[in-house]
């Protein structure tokens, strides 16, 4: 399976204008640039959309780790922080840390952490980042 996102740049880095859109269409010609990136004008940015995969994945490699341990999660509530370092040669993405709250009926404290810490390690974008990744996980309700 492969799917694609395509990014379109127009102009030098800080007067520049981009676009970044997806195969399925939820992104379409999405705005980004250096104001959306390091300042709080509206658009997007990569290191936004890699947490936006991030927790996206996490949450579906969770969900089957836990039916595969008998539970049916009512919630997974996952929030990915990524950090964009500026380092000697540039800038580089060190760190995502996942932030999970859970509603997973049945699941005792310590299995629900085993579990969630399994997913972390396992989900195909956890695998492709090369970032320390942490987790908080917090089992609700």
């Amino acid at each position: 399976m492969k799917k694609t996102a395509s990014a379109i740049w127009q102009g030098g880095l800080r007067d520049g204008k981009g676009q970044i859109s997806t195969q399925s269409g939820a992104l379409k010609q999405n705005p980004y640039g250096f104001n959306t990136r390091f300042e709080d004008t509206p658009g997007t940015n990569p290191e936004e959309l890699i947490g936006a995969a991030h927790a996206g994945c996490f949450s579906m490699a969770l969900s089957m780790m836990l039916g595969e341990a008998g539970l049916t999660p009512e919630r997974i509530d996952t929030t990915a922080e990524v950090t964009l370092d500026k380092q000697d040669d540039g800038f580089a993405i060190t760190a995502v840390h996942l932030i999970l709250k859970a509603k997973v009926p049945g699941a005792s404290e310590e299995q629900f952490l085993e579990i969630a810490n399994k997913a972390k390690a396992g989900c195909p974008v956890s695998k492709v980042l090369n970032a320390e990744i942490s987790l908080d996980a917090a089992l609700v309700g």
